[in-house]
């Protein structure tokens, strides 16, 4: 296995780690300030002056509504929301390339200081692997690139999946996966485009 960060100086977020059958394209939940200061602006919660005052807000108020089960139910549902939101957030997205087999898209959700809790995980088969392509979309007065997998299914219905959706990295990222995703899966098609005056 061999780890690197083929754009350390602008976007040291992406990470690309080769195994000997298949490489991953990483990008975690995190990025540095467009304004050059080096200052790291993170996607993923670790701990917030919330999650300190909560306890001890519950401490005070244990006493007072021990006899009301009606509250106490409340405070339960709404330490089990706050338990949720807090460890289900996205850590990091990653795109699998299987040379022969095709392609998988993950996102890891958990919380930042206990690592991955949950993974959501979908695979495209190479037969059913149209294309691997870079889009833009409009959000407000934004122009946002993304990465999408074209997939035809069963019934011959065409059907996107887009890795990094939940991250949304930046263009130069999406090159890099692009690339590395037509160069293993699409070998002879990228041969073709680069042959073309």
């Amino acid at each position: 296995m061999r780890s690197t960060r083929p754009l350390r100086d602008t976007h040291p977020e992406f990470l690309v780690i080769e195994w000997p059958t298949f490489h991953e394209y990483r990008v975690e939940n995190w990025r540095l300030a467009r304004d050059g200061s080096g200052r790291i602006i993170r996607g993923a919660v670790t701990w917030t002056w919330l999650d300190l005052c909560l306890p001890l807000f519950i401490s005070f108020l244990w006493p007072k509504l021990r006899g009301n089960s009606t509250a106490l139910a409340a405070i339960g549902v709404t330490l089990s929301i706050f338990a949720w939101s807090r460890c289900n957030q996205v850590l990091y997205e990653s795109v699998l390339v299987f040379p022969t087999l095709g392609i998988q898209l993950e996102t890891h959700c958990g919380h930042p200081s206990l690592g991955p809790l949950f993974v959501s995980r979908r695979f495209i088969h190479v037969s059913r692997l149209e294309d691997f392509v870079i889009h833009e979309g409009l959000r407000r007065w934004d122009v946002r690139y993304f990465l999408a997998a074209i997939k035809r299914s069963n019934n011959g219905s065409i059907l996107f999946h887009v890795a990094f959706e939940n991250v949304l990295p930046y263009f130069s990222v999406l090159l890099e996966v692009y690339t590395g995703v037509q160069r293993f899966i699409f070998p002879l098609q990228l041969r073709d485009s680069t042959e073309i005056p």
